[in-house]
């Protein structure tokens, strides 16, 4: 059978999501240029400059969105961080990241996905204030280093706690510590995945309800795909296998030719 047009719907999916990606890494570094567009003093656009580099952000769209965050390119608006909270069906709490040059866009978009699932927006602080808390995290390739290394460097530093995790440890510190103690593990020859402020769950809400899990699934992928949404963090306890029953129901009612 002729796959053509499975093969161009793969392609299309694939560029949008690589679209996207440049698009957020664009407004990181915009956001970062807005305190000044000189790298060397300005660790938060040293940052997101190298954090995009490693997810292939071609050098144009770098320079523009430093342009733009320094105010040298006057035709474009300006970028801003704004939180969205709410709740998903059970009870899980959801904290939504935005990027957005135009609230009246973003604000309706978040709402409405969160009514399409069950779920609802509330105010800001009725999530964020109780059931996350906000670290810094660093994410640390272990591939092919010592693990014992590792821990030995990370005794040296401000870390609040670490795991690990297969080829890779995750590192929490506070957020006043998160580019000293980035850029020791940086010097000490740990390659860094990624280095950032996140909300983090203090406590989890247990799903075990079919129902509800789809609607949390469905709910997450659509805020993904959101242009503006940057990150989307949920405190959500779903096992495995319900989960894994969850995507295999998705995939039987993806459209196939």
């Amino acid at each position: 059978m002729w796959r053509g047009p499975v093969i161009q719907q793969k392609k299309e999916a694939a560029a949008n999501a690589r679209g996207k990606i440049y698009a957020i890494h664009s407004k990181l570094i915009t956001l970062a240029a807005q305190s000044g567009a000189e790298v060397d003093l300005n660790p938060s656009l040293a940052n997101a400059i190298a954090t995009a580099k490693k997810a292939s952000v071609p050098n144009d769209i770098i320079d523009r969105a430093i342009k733009r965050g320094s105010w040298l390119d006057k035709s474009e608006s300006e970028i801003e961080t704004v939180l969205y909270e709410g709740y998903a069906p059970g009870g899980v709490g959801v904290i939504v990241r935005a990027l957005t040059d135009n609230r009246n866009r973003t604000a309706p978009n978040i709402r409405h996905i969160f009514w399409a699932y069950g779920g609802n927006l509330g105010e800001t602080g009725s999530v964020s204030n109780y059931t996350f808390s906000y670290d810094g995290v660093i994410r640390v390739d272990l591939t092919g280093k010592s693990v014992d290394e590792f821990e030995e460097a990370i005794l040296e530093t401000n870390a609040s706690d670490y795991t690990l995790e297969e080829t890779e440890a995750v590192v929490i510190v506070e957020k006043n510590y998160l580019h000293p103690v980035t850029q020791f593990l940086e010097k000490k020859g740990f390659p860094i995945i990624s280095s950032g402020l996140e909300y983090r769950p203090k406590n989890y809400t247990e799903v075990t309800d079919f129902d509800k899990a789809l609607k949390i699934y469905k709910m997450l992928a659509e805020f993904e795909e959101d242009e503006d949404v940057e990150k989307v963090w949920n405190n959500a306890d779903i096992h495995d296998t319900l989960w894994k029953e969850v995507e295999d129901f998705i995939e039987s009612k993806t459209f196939r030719t």
